[in-house]
């Protein structure tokens, strides 16, 4: 197959914004707790889309170190949303004090961020 030319190559489309839209992540400690959260949270139109993976944490609690197995949640979403979706995550986490990092989408396709738009009520 030739190769595309350079009149061929799409640029790429300009995101909606570069801030409107960000990355949280949590944890928790079993696979069925992290896939009610994350149904709930998709039902509740405060993440587009949740993200499931196995991770292993290692950590200090309480002077100890830990090694324990987890499941990350990656919610993409609005910034928006970041307010209630914290509050969310802690009135439904089992954690005495859950991982909740928000991180930005600095940019990202035009159509999946108009879709993360629309799929998070905005």
């Amino acid at each position: 197959m030739p190769e595309k030319t350079s009149a061929e190559t799409p640029s790429p489309s300009p995101s909606p914004t570069t801030t409107a839209y960000c990355m949280v992540q949590t944890a928790l400690a079993s696979e069925a707790q992290a896939e009610a959260l994350a149904r709930l949270i998709v039902g509740a139109r405060l993440g587009a889309c949740v993200q499931l993976q196995p991770i292993r944490s290692f950590y200090r609690w309480q002077n100890e170190v830990r090694d324990e197995s987890e499941f990350l949640l990656q919610i993409k979403t609005r910034q928006a949303c970041y307010p209630a979706l914290e509050a969310f995550i802690r009135a439904h986490h089992s954690y005495e004090t859950p991982e909740i990092v928000q991180l930005p989408i600095t940019a990202g396709s035009a159509d999946y961020l108009q879709w993360l738009q629309a799929e998070t009520g905005g």
